[in-house]
């Protein structure tokens, strides 16, 4: 059993998980399975739709069927030759108060009914809950988890290791800590359905990342409850790997349409936004006058379609080192997405130290959220802790070029020939360039990744600007120039730059000349 990181992008991988009944890829949703309702039956779930796992309720299995599915075998009894998960009927405790049945005997059930990945008996911790009983679901949880090191039998299965806490961050991180000490091959987030529910994604965020930040980074992460597409992007970089949801089938029932980007009722639309095959061969109009089954199966299908191919999404993202983009982009689909795609801020320093230094492509640059942006803390980090300039007594600050390199454009070596004779003997002077989003570029690293690999939307935005004239301004206090010259492009920078300059050297006592040159554009 064995788990592989096959790319990597913010928080996010591909990943490979090894199960007793085949490998899967993450980013991995589990639909629900519920073989006494099923809209969409599972083998068609795998064989139609791409899904290479599926998660069914052993808790519901165990009082419905008893030993059927033992006798049958879990996966011929479902009709899925995939990776079959099991709840253990959390989620029931959670809705119902109480389950019938104890940690150990729902252990032995899905031991026995041959699940693939297995899920202790957890205490939900909920939301409208006080701390206190959020701690005592932490402490019980956390009890249990122990407990069934004691009784387990099979080391086949993979089991889940559940993190509770709620929205009380400090439960989730003393949960999570303790959670993985213990030898458990996957972890999983409880209680955030109904903080999704109510769309408090800011919320979400914290949670994740007080898990992430407290658990082994090498273990998978479930989230459990989490089905809507919209949101897979934003959790998958915060580092989720799994998800499980019956959202498809939930929102069938109510005539409600996933998109990548929201949820629409069938009876708004005129026309599909998707060319699932689903939709490329029907109308909304159509749909509506079916019999309600099929109407009710129509958008089921929809909807797992839309979930798979959002992940398929989110994959090639991961590869192409677009993660973030594609997070941005969906980030705007809501307002509180977009809220909680601001939460990054809080915890870019955990991000950066995770995420890969280097990608196959460049980056874009947007506006001024793109300064959470990991490669951006990781230069600002690398210029105050590991760059050492050359011994210069004078440093010409130039602005960006729109070709890149910058120092290889010829707006860069028109400015230079302008420049008196002294001021381009490279022994004397240092050249660095003030850029968007990045700040100081010195010369010698203008070619490193991925200070010339990158594409910024002019005209800056005020944030960007400020952004830049602060790295600057901090350059020139860390540094032992003896004199700036600032070359001030007024129709991208508006004088900010050069103030901030100006600042800065009255503040060192070093002398400071401003030239103020328009710059070409090539």
């Amino acid at each position: 059993m064995s788990f592989e990181t096959k790319e990597k992008d913010l928080l996010a991988r591909i990943g490979k998980l090894k199960t007793r009944s085949g490998t899967v890829e993450t980013p991995l949703l589990f639909p629900v399975v519920n073989p006494f309702t099923q809209l969409v039956s599972p083998c068609r779930l795998k064989e139609e739709f791409g899904f290479e796992a599926v998660i069914t309720n052993a808790y519901i299995l165990k009082r419905h069927v008893g030993n059927q599915p033992a006798r049958d075998d879990l996966h011929k009894f479902l009709g899925f030759d995939g990776t079959v998960m099991t709840d253990s009927g959390a989620y029931q405790i959670l809705v119902y108060g109480d389950v019938e049945t104890t940690p150990k005997e729902i252990v032995e059930y899905q031991e026995n009914i041959g699940s693939d990945i297995a899920t202790i008996l957890d205490i939900p911790t909920g939301w409208k809950v006080t701390e206190d009983h959020a701690k005592k679901t932490v402490c019980e949880t956390l009890k249990r988890a122990k407990q069934f090191q004691g009784f387990r039998v099979r080391d086949d299965i993979l089991w889940v290791g559940p993190v509770q806490g709620g929205k009380y961050l400090n439960l989730v991180a003393q949960s999570a800590k303790e959670m993985g000490k213990l030898p458990f091959p996957i972890h999983a987030l409880g209680s955030p359905t109904e903080v999704m529910e109510r769309y408090r994604f800011d919320v979400l965020v914290d949670m994740i990342m007080a898990a992430k930040m407290n658990l082994p980074i090498e273990r998978p992460l479930h989230l459990f409850g989490a089905g809507h597409p919209f949101m897979f992007a934003l959790a998958v970089a915060l580092g989720c790997d799994f998800f499980d949801s019956a959202a498809y089938a939930l929102y069938a029932k109510e005539n409600r349409y996933m998109t990548e980007t929201g949820t629409l009722r069938l009876t708004e639309l005129e026309y599909f936004p998707c060319m699932c095959p689903k939709c490329a061969r029907s109308t909304p109009e159509m749909v509506s006058e079916l019999p309600e089954k099929e109407k009710e199966t129509f958008l089921a299908e929809h909807n797992l379609h839309v979930c798979a191919g959002e992940l398929r999404c989110i994959k090639q993202a991961i590869k192409d080192g677009r993660l973030w983009e594609h997070v941005e982009m969906r980030a705007h689909g809501h307002p509180t997405l977009f809220q909680a795609f601001k939460k990054l801020k809080k915890y870019q320093s955990f991000i950066e130290k995770n995420a890969p230094a280097t990608k196959s492509s460049g980056l874009f640059y947007f506006d001024s959220m793109g300064l959470m942006r990991p490669e951006i803390l990781s230069h600002r980090k690398k210029m105050t802790e590991r760059y050492t300039p050359p011994k210069s007594e004078i440093v010409i600050l130039t602005p960006q070029t729109s070709m890149k390199p910058f120092h290889k454009s010829g707006t860069f070596k028109e400015l230079l020939g302008r420049l008196p004779e002294k001021l381009r003997n490279a022994k004397k002077v240092h050249v660095c360039f003030y850029a968007a989003p990045f700040g100081v570029v010195p010369m010698e690293l203008d070619e490193v990744y991925p200070l010339s690999q990158h594409e910024t939307v002019l005209p800056l935005d005020n944030e960007t600007v400020e952004y830049v004239a602060e790295q600057v301004s901090n350059y020139i206090i860390t540094t032992s120039y003896k004199k700036v010259i600032l070359v001030d492009d007024k129709a991208t920078w508006n004088n900010i730059v050069l103030k901030a300059c100006r600042r800065a050297c009255a503040k060192k006592g070093i002398g400071f000349q401003s030239i103020n040159l328009r710059c070409g554009r090539q």
